[in-house]
């Protein structure tokens, strides 16, 4: 009874908002799935579990910014990039140790996930790179909060030009195709890449096969079936 009513409540309130610019969070996912967000098209509704996940994830980061003020280290947090012409970002936080600047970028994930992370994801790389380059500091920290048990792990990333250029061209192109109306391919290791698994619009990315094409065409096609509307 009760559950349901929170389910509804979560499910109800979610949105879907209009996309005019590139978000950093947009590095290193599927460029047909940022395509798709920017042309508004049908996607499956977030189940209102994770959107609980979502949400307990912003009060963690909540208390870890409240930790870095009393700590005393400098920080500014959740604090925008300079304008840009088609990316907008707001990184969570700048901190100063020891006479050093950092980006920090935080993100908690499950016990499993954590468990097996000798690395930072590749995803949250390409998106701290974009951070620095625009804030003009040379050293990130990528800080993984296990949400179930609490633990902490954290990496420091280098900023890494050419990885910084390859985002920015990887951006430029999308955006060409955005406004030419063109579909990307799908990714190469479809659909075993992680991504896939948690798409919102993998039911049209399957209906579109795996090459390239017009939009309109396609828009045309999947507004002729009145399921995925």
């Amino acid at each position: 009874m009760l559950k349901e009513l929170i389910d509804k409540f979560y499910i109800e309130n979610q949105k879907n908002k209009d996309q005019a610019k590139f978000y950093i969070t947009d590095a290193g996912k599927c460029p047909r799935a940022v395509f798709f967000k920017f042309k508004n098209a049908p996607r499956e509704s977030l189940p209102a579990r994770i959107l609980r996940i979502f949400e307990h994830g912003e009060h963690m980061h909540r208390n870890i910014f409240n930790i870095l003020y009393r700590l005393r280290i400098g920080v500014t947090t959740e604090i925008p990039i300079p304008a840009q012409e088609i990316i907008s970002g707001r990184a969570d936080a700048i901190l100063c140790i020891d006479n050093e600047n950092y980006v920090l970028d935080i993100k908690s994930i499950n016990s499993m996930i954590f468990r097996n992370l000798l690395q930072p994801k590749e995803e949250n790389v390409c998106q701290i790179q974009l951070y620095m380059h625009y804030f003009n500091i040379k050293k990130g920290l990528l800080l993984y909060i296990d949400k179930d048990q609490q633990n902490i792990k954290e990496f420091l990333v280098s900023y890494d030009e050419n990885l910084v250029k390859g985002l920015l061209d990887g951006f430029y192109d999308l955006k060409s195709k955005i406004e030419a109306d063109n579909i990307p391919v799908r990714l190469q290791d479809y659909p075993k890449n992680w991504q896939c698994g948690y798409c919102q619009f993998k039911d049209i990315c399957k209906i579109a096969n795996g090459q390239a094409l017009n939009w309109k065409d396609f828009k045309k096609k999947i507004e002729s079936q009145p399921q995925m509307l």
